[in-house]
């Protein structure tokens, strides 16, 4: 596992290392004591999420507040998906930044978003399985997200506005600006 920091402080690309031959392939998907190693964080992951998506699905950006804050180490299983996090921690110099990684089945690439953050991904690929390992349960009460073309995020989602497919729930949610005095990390 090579192990590579972002610009915001807390999340890592994770490189795993594969182990294939006329069979296939092997790797160690997550070992608790090598990401402590590699990253000086122990994590306990205590509930796994899969979704399946298609071209131009937008999931994002969400988060929990508080105690129900969630860190998250996600990959994709098949296809190709724009992966972003966004900084929430209001004391962070990184404050409403943003790093976005391109995750594939090809890539074998990982990406670990620490507790402070919204997340959200957008399908590249016809179509994606998408996984990822939480450290805290989901608890609808303390959801919360922050709208995917927020001006002031500027994220570039690789995709045409008009190729894009939110939920109803993701559609009004609002800049980060408009809930900035409510974050709870």
């Amino acid at each position: 596992m090579q192990v590579e920091k972002t610009i915001l402080e807390g999340c890592y690309i994770i490189h795993d290392t594969f182990f294939g031959d006329h069979r296939g392939y092997f790797f160690e998907s997550f070992n608790r004591n090598t990401f402590l190693e590699k990253t000086g964080l122990a994590v306990d992951f205590v509930q796994d999420n899969q979704s399946s998506s298609q071209r131009g699905v937008l999931r994002g950006l969400h988060f929990q507040h508080g105690e129900f804050s969630q860190a998250k180490l996600v990959r994709v299983l098949k296809g190709k998906v724009l992966d972003v996090a966004v900084d929430l921690r209001r004391s962070s110099p990184t404050y409403g930044r943003h790093v976005a990684v391109e995750l594939s089945e090809d890539s074998r690439t990982q990406f670990f978003v620490p507790r402070g953050f919204a997340h959200g991904f957008v399908v590249l690929s016809e179509q994606a399985v998408f996984f990822y390992k939480c450290d805290n349960y989901y608890h609808k009460a303390a959801e919360g997200g922050v709208i995917y073309n927020d001006p002031a995020l500027a994220i570039d989602w690789q995709l045409d506005q008009s190729e894009l497919i939110l939920s109803e729930k993701d559609t009004i949610l609002t800049p980060l600006q408009d809930i900035e005095s409510t974050l709870k990390f």
